[in-house]
């Protein structure tokens, strides 16, 4: 008989406690499940919605161990975290969701574009170098893309190689290197699969990027593509986390060609920045999806309600300290507009601070509140 995965008898553990993990909360309270976090910020954004909250190492063995030891299920929030530590608890008999071999795949970019070979799945021609000794000797054809194959995270890590002047600060360690993709679009794809091997997926967005802090600036929903490359797209999404034989939710990052070739860019096992307008805009949030899915729950309906457009609060470039929200009142008295502050105290210069959704009936007309809210809405020390 399967256990009642709501109440005070049922622990969902969660590392990671940052806004990913703040909204899951969110979700997870309208259904009584409790959540208990583990974070190395003391002040992690989840500290004061969880159930529990404790303050220690995600890449320690010991640590994650013993957190998840008393724990119906564990899962992320972030995928740096101790996969060794998440095989012993399912030796346990814990159960992890995004699975541990999951976890091992997607922390390496070179084993992430080797398992796109070998499931037959569209990426970017690539090599794989040790570090930098390696990558001098093979005189490669400017431009290329570099990335960490393993510690890379929002943009950290990523670099498009223009001349010989950016080997200078260059890291030494293992890299992937990636022919440059000339595409017309960033898209994205949400998928999730629970337990009983149920998937569903959310139409596909597309992302536009801020070029100075290579983070996601603005999304749109639905991506303004032909009905043949939505396809395309979900099927890619679905044939990833089925290769994977995943259970949880996954963001499916792709690349759209002048010639609607689709390439996978990168996935991610968690609820992703590409999802955060389901809230407001899909029957089923990203969110409560992922609760779904761990706890092998019926998934819910991924159709979109109305189009959206999602905005990332990022620190302004300049400012450190207590945060202040320039204009945030003159932005929620437009309709249609729902800000989400993400708990953090303090600003430092790129760092996500929350988002805003923006909805209504056409896209055209959201997109022009969203860049004038984008101009509007600041945060400062």
């Amino acid at each position: 008989m399967k256990k009642q995965w709501n109440g005070n008898s049922y622990k969902v553990g969660m590392l990671g406690g940052g806004q990913l993990g703040r909204m899951f909360i969110q979700e997870a309270l309208n259904y009584d499940v409790h959540v208990h976090c583990l974070d190395p910020d003391a002040d992690a954004p989840c500290r004061h919605l969880a159930t529990s909250f404790q303050h220690g190492s995600l890449l320690d063995f010991e640590t994650v161990v013993n957190f998840g030891n008393d724990k119906d299920v564990i899962t992320v929030e972030i995928e740096h975290v101790n996969v060794e530590a998440l095989r012993e608890l399912e030796n346990r008999g814990v159960k992890v969701f995004p699975q541990p071999n999951v976890l091992a795949i997607v922390q390496d970019k070179g084993l992430q574009k080797q398992f796109y070979l070998q499931h037959d799945l569209p990426t970017a021609e690539f090599t794989l170098v040790d570090g930098k000794e390696e990558l001098l000797s093979k005189n490669i054809p400017f431009p290329y893309v570099l990335k960490w194959r393993k510690g890379g995270y929002d943009g950290k890590g990523v670099q498009i190689m223009k001349s010989a002047a950016d080997f200078e600060q260059l890291k030494d360690t293992p890299y992937v290197i990636e022919q440059l993709v000339p595409f017309t679009k960033e898209l994205s794809v949400i998928v999730s699969r629970n337990e009983a091997g149920e998937s569903v997926v959310y139409p596909t967005v597309e992302c536009e990027f801020s070029p100075v802090a290579n983070l996601v600036e603005f999304l749109f929903s639905p991506a303004e593509i032909s009905e043949e490359v939505e396809n395309k797209a979900r099927e890619i999404a679905l044939k990833v986390i089925d290769s994977l034989q995943m259970v949880g939710i996954l963001a499916v990052e792709l690349f759209l060609t002048a010639d609607n070739e689709i390439l996978i860019n990168e996935i991610a096992p968690r609820p992703h920045n590409s999802g955060h307008h389901t809230i407001e805009c899909c029957y089923t949030s990203q969110f409560e999806q992922h609760l779904r899915s761990i706890v092998n729950a019926p998934l819910g309906s991924t159709k979109l309600i109305t189009p959206g457009v999602m905005i990332n609060l990022l620190g302004e470039p300049e400012y450190e300290g207590i945060a202040k929200y320039e204009n945030l009142e003159k932005v929620i008295a437009l309709e249609g507009v729902s800000v989400h502050l993400y708990g953090k105290q303090t600003t430092k210069p790129f760092r996500k601070m929350g988002h805003v959704t923006i909805y209504g009936p056409t896209l055209d007309e959201l997109k022009t509140t969203g860049r004038m809210v984008a101009k509007e809405l600041k945060i400062k020390a």
